[in-house]
């Protein structure tokens, strides 16, 4: 060949690639942050443009103001709209009732789990357990919007409910506040007896017999053995019933006319007012930060 150079016989061409494959392999073994970091890259690459970018994006949009003559949406950035959050008693208003909703549902939901868990956990048998974990789980194979309509027509005037305690006298609570709290306890329940069924099944059964050994009743050993290890679990669970009922706007929308946090982005969501409207977005979203943190530093994080 006129270039000096010789080529590679066919027959040697899969043992060089064999071999460069076993040099690659070899070099990512000796170097397990670079084997981490390209494992994580195509993840954390997605969750930076797919999330982080979105959110980046919201942020934009909520200092953007639109024109209530035009309708016109003008790009110059400004902190009118932050400042309308906090002004505005209407605003504060919904974002007080919404995170007092929040509250309710995830003290009622951690009220009916821990016997629910603690039964499944400490009491009932293998076979039992494993049929109250499908139990719990059921629901969820069902979808959303089947279990909220179903729930509109048994807390509905003519419905299920009140056809049940007429014959008492006792009129249910209907499709108000109270009907959306009882809905919302339904819906995000199984959501707080798993991690809770997981942090009491984690309990050593040597500290509760200690702990009677001890002389300590069942009283004393709930409130000072069981409750604090299961506590981390219990925060755990309310991270998703305080988020998801901070966030919803369907169960409030079928329910009942209040207005809730979601449903008022929802209502200025495109047309009538896209900046308010991501502005508002940010209000749940601080929220649950801030109770992601407060979370973390009790524990939470390990019960998941």
């Amino acid at each position: 060949m006129t270039s000096g150079t010789r080529a590679t016989p066919p027959e040697l061409t899969p043992a060089l690639a064999g071999s460069a494959r076993r040099r690659l392999a070899a070099a990512l073994h000796r170097r397990p942050r670079l084997r981490l970091g390209l494992l994580l890259a195509g993840p954390a690459g997605w969750l930076v443009i797919a999330y982080l970018g979105s959110l980046a994006i919201l942020f934009l949009n909520a200092g953007w103001s639109r024109d209530p003559f035009t309708g016109l949406v003008h790009r110059d950035w400004t902190l009118a709209n932050f400042g309308q959050l906090v002004t505005n008693p209407l605003y504060r208003t919904v974002a007080l009732r919404t995170v007092g909703m929040a509250i309710a549902v995830t003290v009622t939901c951690a009220l009916l789990a821990f016997p629910i868990a603690y039964y499944m956990a400490r009491v009932a048998s293998p076979r039992v357990r494993g049929l109250l974990v499908v139990a719990v789980l059921m629901p969820l194979w069902s979808s959303y919007l089947i279990k909220a309509y179903s729930w509109r027509q048994i807390l509905s005037n003519d419905g299920v409910l009140n056809w049940a305690l007429s014959p008492l006298g006792i009129h249910g609570p209907g499709l108000n506040e109270v009907g959306l709290w009882l809905v919302l306890t339904y819906l995000w329940l199984p959501y707080m007896i798993l991690p809770v069924f997981a942090g009491l099944e984690r309990i050593p059964t040597s500290l509760l017999e200690a702990s009677a050994d001890l002389g300590g009743r069942g009283l004393m050993t709930f409130r000072r053995v069981i409750l604090p290890l299961v506590f981390p679990a219990l925060v755990a669970g309310s991270i998703f019933t305080f988020s998801l009922t901070l966030g919803d706007y369907i169960a409030p929308s079928l329910i009942t006319t209040t207005q809730f946090i979601g449903n008022v982005i929802l209502a200025n969501f495109g047309v009538p007012n896209l900046p308010l409207a991501a502005t508002l977005s940010l209000v749940p979203l601080v929220i649950v930060t801030i109770y992601l943190l407060i979370a973390r530093r009790l524990g939470a994080f390990e019960a998941l």
